[in-house]
């Protein structure tokens, strides 16, 4: 009896397992969340939110995380319509000829890339609306830097009045634009504001670091030595969920790099974790 009961738990047992593996996925919906990954898998590293001029339009994953996060918000339509929109914004710019048979699409300047995203982006901001036509014309501003950057400049500040995560985004942009202007106090405020903000969309470490540099630039040596020091600790003494060390990130090294140059002495306090071994046993040399 007690054998029949087993079996009988085991193919009960089995039997939810396969009701719970079958969820409904909307195919639609899957292609586009793959392809904004794909866009976030690319941008990983990246350092700044936008550059103009020479270097151009670069979205960091930062922006394209939110798409990933939101993006279920908006309908099917909406996403496919934005998703093309961004693969155009990050089409490859080269003056060499596809290969023969290539249906890649690339454009020669920076500022053709740029007005054809501007026309894809504008395109989504007319036909949606609410959050997906917010991000368009996030996107239309940035690109807009880099064929008239007073009228980019001014979308930017018109976004930046939202407390919406696309707002924030744009007041991060918007001090990318002052920091290039050589407007230092008018950058600070604006990195100060998204740093004094509990649900920034931009990582505190990055808002903060640039905040540091526009003190150096200031000649406010010991406030920017105090953020970096700060950034690098932190991120030193970070532990997972396992109370293993996390590796340092791009920015806290960056952090602990420039504090060296400020503060020596203290900047040999912090201590990188060492990294873990593939095959277990704890930190390599240890």
């Amino acid at each position: 009896m007690s054998r029949k009961k087993r079996r009988f738990e085991q193919l009960e047992a089995a039997a939810s397992a396969n009701k719970e593996k079958k969820i409904y996925v909307n195919p639609l919906q899957q292609k586009v969340d793959e392809k904004l990954e794909h866009v976030e898998r690319k941008l990983v590293g990246k350092g700044r939110t936008i550059l103009y001029g020479i270097a151009a339009l670069v979205v960091l994953a930062i922006l394209i995380g939110v798409f990933v996060k939101y993006s279920r918000n908006a309908n099917a339509t909406a996403q496919t319509a934005l998703g093309k929109a961004i693969e155009i914004s990050q089409t490859r710019v080269t003056n060499v000829p596809a290969p023969a048979g290539s249906t890649e699409k690339t454009f020669k300047t920076e500022k053709e890339r740029a007005e054809a995203s501007i026309t894809e982006f504008k395109a989504v901001a007319d036909k949606f609306g609410g959050a997906v036509g917010e991000k368009a014309r996030y996107f239309i501003a940035v690109n807009r830097l880099s064929v008239d950057k007073p009228a980019g400049v001014l979308e930017l500040e018109a976004l930046a009045n939202s407390t919406s995560d696309v707002g924030k985004l744009a007041k991060f942009a918007l001090a990318q634009t002052r920091v290039d202007d050589a407007k230092p106090d008018e950058a600070a405020t604006l990195y100060q504001e998204l740093a004094s903000m509990n649900n920034s969309v931009v990582a505190k470490d990055t808002i903060n670091f640039e905040l540091a540099k526009i003190y150096e630039k200031q000649g406010k040596q010991q406030e920017a030595a105090d953020i970096y020091y700060n950034i690098a600790k932190a991120a030193s003494e970070a532990k997972d969920l396992d109370g293993k060390p996390i590796p340092m990130t791009d920015t806290a090294k960056k952090a602990k790099t420039n504090l060296q140059q400020l503060d020596p002495e203290r900047a040999k306090q912090i201590v990188e974790p060492a990294p873990e071994s593939p095959f277990g046993g704890g930190p390599i040399g240890m």
